[in-house]
């Protein structure tokens, strides 16, 4: 599936000011950049640096008055899919060391807060049939509500709501996974049916590998149920919304405008 992306935003600083990009797609295995442009208002200082675990890039510039962000890129997805139910749960002493670190909290996503609720809610399954069941519980509690949530809003915030967008879905069904011992990330991305359009957020698993013994495999999940995986651009993954913000500012910012506009080809 051949992915058509075209993405804008400008902000200002009234001071200079330190600020951390990264809204690019990612160029990785699982999706192959046919075609990428970025234009970027000229900057007192612009570097480029590996976002976590190597997937995408993240942008450091300094920053004063209005800085304008252009990007578009073609991306062909070309991720092996896997049926999420039949996916077996690697106990932690089974894990690999990278994903281990997605079994923590994280500033969204207090799991330890929800073991109680995943193992009332959801006795009876493990490994991907828990994750199916926890996205179907998700699209039947949670109702979808732009302008619900805040930057603050954590997972037990959206528990109690019960309402939020994207990012507040992700960091529910992450925080019911860490919750069950299955290491859990924030993936920043672009999805054609996302509605009303913007950057997307949704949640990757680790699971067991029934094709590599021993070994593991992270599969995408959105909760919204507005992406598909075969048709997910990644930015970028971290433990929250913290990690993977398009814009994040070491000083006080005004966010101007802001467009995004994701088709198949």
């Amino acid at each position: 599936m051949t992915i058509s992306i075209q993405t804008s935003f400008a902000f200002e600083c009234d001071r200079p000011t330190d600020c951390m990009l990264q809204f690019e797609a990612a160029n990785i295995p699982e999706q192959q950049i046919l075609d990428c442009h970025s234009d970027l208002t000229d900057a007192a200082h612009c570097a480029r640096i590996p976002a976590q675990e190597e997937i995408g890039e993240r942008i450091l510039v300094r920053a004063q008055g209005r800085f304008e962000v252009q990007h578009s890129a073609r991306v062909q997805v070309e991720r092996q899919l896997a049926k999420l139910g039949t996916l077996e749960h690697l106990q932690p002493h089974e894990l690999p060391a990278a994903p281990v670190k997605y079994l923590f909290d994280s500033r969204y996503c207090l799991a330890d807060k929800f073991q109680s609720i995943v193992e009332s809610e959801f006795a009876g399954t493990s490994g991907g049939a828990r994750i199916a069941a926890i996205h179907d519980w998700i699209a039947h509690k949670f109702t979808y509500a732009p302008g619900a949530s805040t930057p603050e809003t954590t997972a037990l915030d959206s528990f109690v709501e019960r309402r939020g967008i994207c990012r507040d879905f992700a960091h529910i069904l992450i925080t019911m996974a860490r919750a069950s011992a299955i290491p859990a990330r924030y993936v920043a991305c672009f999805a054609p049916d996302v509605t009303p359009q913007d950057f997307h957020a949704v949640a990757e698993v680790f699971l067991n590998d029934p094709a590599t013994p021993g070994g593991g495999t992270w599969q995408l999940v959105d909760a919204t149920g507005m992406a598909t995986p075969d048709e997910i651009v990644k930015i970028g993954v971290g433990r929250d919304a913290a990690d993977v913000s398009f814009l994040t500012s070491f000083g006080m910012v005004k966010l101007c405008e802001k467009t995004v506009q994701v088709t198949r080809d």
